[in-house]
């Protein structure tokens, strides 16, 4: 996913987006949806969290 789209997301849910890095932006965003945020922390084989929209680009 593009960082424009991720930042719209954000924005959606009122995070404040700043110099925040794509990683951060993400994992702002999971934790908004009440998600674990986990993304890029290198627990994505461990998270369980097999239908998370962020999977894909998750390390």
């Amino acid at each position: 996913m593009k960082i424009t789209e991720i930042k719209e997301i954000a924005r959606q849910r009122s995070i404040k987006i700043g110099k925040a890095s794509k990683s951060e932006l993400i994992r702002s965003i999971q934790l908004a949806e009440g998600n674990q945020h986990c993304f890029a922390s290198g627990l994505s084989r461990e998270c369980g969290q097999h239908n998370c929209a962020w999977r894909e680009d998750c390390d």
